[in-house]
């Protein structure tokens, strides 16, 4: 997971999807949207690079939650 400029990029999948038109990827960008919808934003990017989601909204305050989440569930390194 990294963070820069308000963008978001998540390995969420196998390396192997890499099309925006993929059911998973489909499935994921109509949660975020859900999800910007509920804080009264816009998700004004979204991409896939080989199993990586990049994807940022225009909501601070959602880019925030998101990264606490990530941050959250991401087991720390050694």
């Amino acid at each position: 997971m990294r963070n820069s400029s308000g963008t978001i990029e998540v390995d969420i999948f196998p390396e192997e999807v890499n099309s925006i038109d993929h059911p998973y990827v489909v499935q994921f960008k109509e949660m975020l949207e859900d999800v910007a919808e509920e804080y009264e934003c816009n998700l004004i990017h979204f991409d896939i690079d080989h199993g990586t989601v990049i994807f940022s909204f225009d909501s601070d305050e959602l880019t925030s939650q998101i990264l606490k989440i990530l941050q959250h569930d991401t087991p720390n390194k050694p």
